[in-house]
């Protein structure tokens, strides 16, 4: 099999070159809300590294810096401001700044920018929701029900924007090792708990949640919309 696959790639450059082509965001605008840390930045790498612009934000301006000089030195191209997403003069100015980038087309982690993005063709929209949306988890109720309305903002909104060329999908991790679930993953005894429920019997990292993103935001997945793929080492979570 590999010998023959070795075969295909001598003799069929281009076309290799055309396919690998697909999962290219060049030219492309990456807006990643909360991505100073943990999956968001891990999603701002993964864009950022398949060519796009990526413009990242965060509530203090010394994340924002930290996470824009860490970007520039892997040469990935970015943009950084300080943005609470629940205040609107702050959404505003991070539109502002979007709509600045010169580029041809702009792609979304948030649905702040859905207008501007049917102006100018099309785009992806990505919601970050979590196996709590699936499983609730005890002492985090609130949380969990605000990530299965996500679960359903993501079929509601696929055929509505779909007319506009613009896909939206969720991406549902499972137990990843980030600040926010340090409380589970630092306790071994809880961890071994967690093993028993997963097929790949480790934590995952937010590189593979970046990953995940990124590919939904590619031509790859240019026949994919309104679905949540789970990302969660096997653990079983389904409505």
């Amino acid at each position: 099999m590999f010998r023959g696959l070795s075969r295909f790639l001598r003799t069929n450059p281009v076309s290799v070159q055309r396919r690998m082509s697909h999962s290219s965001l060049d030219g492309k605008v990456a807006i990643v809300t909360a991505s100073t840390d943990g999956i968001g930045l891990a999603a701002a790498q993964a864009l950022g590294k398949r060519g796009a612009h990526v413009v990242v934000s965060s509530r203090r301006q010394a994340n924002v810096d930290k996470a824009v000089a860490l970007l520039k030195s892997q040469s990935i191209r970015v943009t950084g401001t300080t943005c609470n997403v629940g205040k609107g003069e702050d959404r505003e100015k991070l539109v502002q700044l979007i709509l600045s980038v010169n580029v041809k087309a702009a792609f979304l982690l948030t649905k702040l920018v859905v207008p501007h993005m049917e102006k100018r063709g099309g785009g992806n929209v990505i919601f970050v929701s979590s196996v709590g949306g699936y499983q609730p988890m005890q002492g985090l109720g609130p949380y969990c029900v605000s990530k299965t309305a996500l679960l359903g903002l993501t079929r509601a909104l696929a055929p509505e924007l779909a007319h506009s060329n613009i896909r939206v999908n969720c991406v549902a991790p499972g137990v990843i090792k980030t600040r926010f679930s340090s409380a589970l993953w630092e306790n071994k005894d809880i961890v071994d708990e967690l093993k028993k429920q997963l097929s790949i019997k480790r934590i995952g990292e937010p590189e593979e949640i970046g990953g995940t993103i990124a590919f939904l935001c590619s031509d790859d997945a240019s026949y994919i919309t309104g679905e949540t793929v789970t990302v969660t080492g096997g653990m079983s979570c389904r409505l």
